[in-house]
């Protein structure tokens, strides 16, 4: 009986010496594992919605992902026959790698936290399920650091297919 992968064509078969496909999984090298994504953010479950970043320059930009289950709390009731994670989760997920951009675990002398200030033109583009890695990509546009006031592009793949999209604005709490 023949193999059947869900990527290949229904005609094609595998080379005998190919990498057998659960080797080839993309299991990214973590900069920042979720134990260190709970020292820099406050949230905690069922909120936090960042899994692992992958890469990071302060106050420039962040790739990192949220891996999709159908474990996740919002599920039972979005949707309980379609299950699709909610857009207002996805853009949190988005503001919370946004907010790692901004703050570095390892400058105690600069302890901090960015408060969602504002959301434009966002757009859902596909759902998000179960299954899926939503990996997000988080770019500081502009910073007022008189005032404390991030703009941030923001966007959420699942695979090569954009699927949300944003403008985010971070407020930097008052100590």
């Amino acid at each position: 009986m023949p193999v059947v992968r869900a990527d290949a064509a229904p005609a094609a078969e595998a080379a005998p010496a190919a990498l057998s496909i659960e080797k080839t999984g993309p299991n990214f090298k973590a900069l920042r594992d979720i134990n260190q994504i709970m020292q820099t953010l406050p949230h905690r479950y069922p909120f936090l919605l960042v899994d692992r970043v992958v890469e990071w320059e302060k106050e420039k930009y962040a790739v990192g992902y949220k891996c999709v289950t159908i474990n996740d709390n919002f599920f039972p009731g979005h949707f309980p026959e379609r299950p699709i994670m909610p857009g207002v989760l996805q853009v949190e997920a988005m503001a919370q790698l946004a907010g790692l951009v901004m703050l570095d675990p390892e400058d105690t002398a600069a302890k901090g936290l960015f408060f969602f200030g504002g959301i434009e033109g966002c757009r859902f583009r596909k759902p998000v399920v179960p299954g899926d890695v939503l990996m997000m990509r988080a770019d500081v546009t502009k910073y007022n650091k008189r005032f404390g006031i991030v703009k941030v592009a923001a966007k959420g793949y699942v695979g090569d297919e954009l699927v949300v999209e944003a403008e985010l604005t971070l407020a930097m709490a008052k100590q």
